[in-house]
């Protein structure tokens, strides 16, 4: 490795959050990084992320959002695991076999795989786990996930008894899974928690409060040590775990800081290692003077707003729905709201592999073009400036997100005259708003790919998923993504999924806005991530070097 040197100006600057707070008069010196071989490891080996908000729960069958599942991935391994930059490798399972009809898999489990008590991880730990997600009782939002496993569905809906699925244990350390028909993305779908083997005895023991951390026994890199709700989250290495020897870390601290503007003065204060993104006013000076710390990847995400399909004003309206979204100036959230490279988007479904959605037609229009056009849908709907709609937006609190909804609040009011009032709330609330439906009538809505496949979006707006908070219902819809669950990897498949796309797009149940990048702030004693897609980022890869700073010359 080259010797990791970088000047910078260690001034009051630090402690600030702007250009104002730089003094030209400080005495510029020297952090060198690494040590005189650029590979020195700090003594204290601790890594401090923020992490936007306190995860709902850390029960990975019952975890959702994004704070949540970056803690799991390393309290918790998989029988799939994903390389620094990705690629997905063996987890707890050491190799897999597929059958020739593409329907049974049998994963062999570690011999050195054990929980962080000591106890040996086997194949009936996964049976028990995979069997407590699909059942009714624990009341996962993520069960539907797991449908292309043999009778899941059936035991989702409460139909079948969770025995019945097709999972079950040959010996200690092999275990089957039986699909209903091939599943092209089966492999990738196995990295997500809803998947991952929780400790049968301490579920058992403890019920629910298995999650805590004098009780919660996990099998991944590290184990919880401490949570203090809206505070931290403490992680200490597991050295139980079957890599534990390429593991560098002693500790992971994850903050809930939901203000990016805070999240930068910790950063500049030393106080954190990684941002998990930045404010967009403060974005252009950060381009400025934190240049080589910003990272911005593609991600395979959708930012959007759902309607409240479910009752008035928006049940059975698709002509109000239409008409809000085309008053949307897309570009302008993009480029001036966030400017950090995100991308305006007309279809609900982020390219993915080979596949590509189809944009409406009105997507080619200009932007007076389409506005002209959300008069009229406007006009059809009932409304008008003299007798104009009033509704609310409800969005998780975050800086972002509000200007994001001040943007689009003030398009509509220009361009219909909508009277729009906002109200953000704290994640856990804000989640449970949304899935009860009876306050909301449009929320922000954010979706990330849980597997490098286009189905993974499509799903979420099937009528039977427990993550659909918007309520949509098309049984045409539905009957593709049944078609396309059917088939295996190829054009035929994408093309159903291609028509449900556009089924949906006409309908218009949610608003695409645009498509995410990631944007972390990464300190440069940090080293072992790698930008990806899915922006999944793993404690056990992370090095902290040694860090000092000397006298500039």
């Amino acid at each position: 490795m080259k010797n990791r040197t970088l000047t910078i100006m260690l001034s009051i600057f630090l402690f600030g959050c702007g250009p104002n707070a730089d003094n030209e008069n400080t005495p510029k010196q020297k952090l060198v990084i690494g040590g005189a071989s650029g590979e020195e490891l700090a003594e204290n080996q601790v890594f401090r992320k923020n992490n936007g908000s306190d995860p709902g729960t850390l029960d990975p069958h019952r975890a959702e959002g994004v704070p949540a599942s970056n803690v799991l991935r390393d309290l918790y391994e998989g029988l799939v695991s994903e390389a620094a930059n990705g690629d997905y490798i063996p987890g707890v399972a050491e190799s897999w076999t597929i059958s020739d009809d593409g329907k049974s898999y049998r994963f062999k489990i570690r011999d050195d795989a054990a929980w962080s008590n000591g106890d040996n991880v086997v194949a009936e730990d996964f049976v028990f786990s995979l069997r407590r997600s699909v059942d009714p009782k624990t009341l996962s939002n993520y069960s539907s996930m797991l449908y292309p496993i043999k009778n899941a569905r059936d035991v989702v809906l409460g139909n079948e008894s969770p025995e019945l699925l097709g999972v079950s244990a040959e010996g200690e350390k092999v275990l089957l899974i039986e699909l209903e028909e091939p599943t092209p993305y089966f492999i990738s779908l196995l990295t997500h928690s809803t998947t991952y083997p929780v400790h049968p005895p301490s579920v058992i023991e403890h019920g629910s409060s298995f999650t805590r951390p004098e009780n919660m026994v996990s099998n991944g890199a590290f184990t919880l040590e401490d949570w203090r709700i809206q505070d931290y989250i403490l992680l200490t290495r597991n050295t139980k775990y079957w890599d534990d020897k390429n593991t560098t870390l002693s500790n992971v601290y994850y903050y809930p800081l939901d203000n990016p503007d805070a999240s930068l003065r910790r950063y500049r204060a030393n106080e954190l290692d990684f941002t998990d993104t930045t404010p967009s006013e403060q974005l252009p000076w950060i381009k400025e003077n934190l240049k080589e710390e910003l990272k911005i990847t593609p991600y395979f995400g959708s930012y959007y707003y759902g309607f409240n399909n479910t009752k008035p004003p928006f049940k059975d309206n698709p002509e109000l729905r239409m008409a809000l979204s085309l008053a949307v100036n897309r570009t302008i959230i993009t480029d001036i709201v966030l400017g950090a490279g995100q991308i305006p988007a007309f279809t609900f479904v982020p390219p993915v592999k080979e596949y590509k959605g189809i944009q409406p037609e009105w997507a080619g229009l200009t932007q007076e073009e389409r506005e002209n056009l959300a008069k009229d849908f406007y006009l059809k709907a009932g409304y008008s400036p003299s007798n104009p709609l009033s509704i609310e937006i409800i969005y998780n609190t975050s800086e972002n997100h509000k200007r994001v909804a001040l943007a689009v609040a003030s398009m509509w009011k220009k361009t219909l005259g909508v009277e729009t009032k906002l109200r953000n709330q704290e994640w856990k609330v804000f989640l449970e708003t949304r899935r009860l439906k009876e306050e909301t009538e449009i929320f922000r809505g954010g979706w990330i790919g849980d597997y490098d496949d286009p189905y993974t979006f499509s799903e979420l707006l099937h009528s039977e998923n427990e993550m659909n908070h918007s309520g949509y219902a098309s049984n045409d819809y539905d009957a593709l993504l049944k078609s396309a669950s059917l088939k295996p990897a190829g054009r035929d498949r994408l093309n159903d999924l291609l028509q449900a796309e556009q089924i949906m797009l006409n309908d218009m149940p949610v608003i695409p806005l645009y498509f995410y990048v990631s944007q972390h702030l990464i300190k440069p004693w940090v080293v072992g991530l790698e930008g990806n897609v899915m922006d999944h980022h793993y404690s056990k890869y992370v090095k902290i070097l040694k860090s000092e700073t000397i006298a500039s010359e």
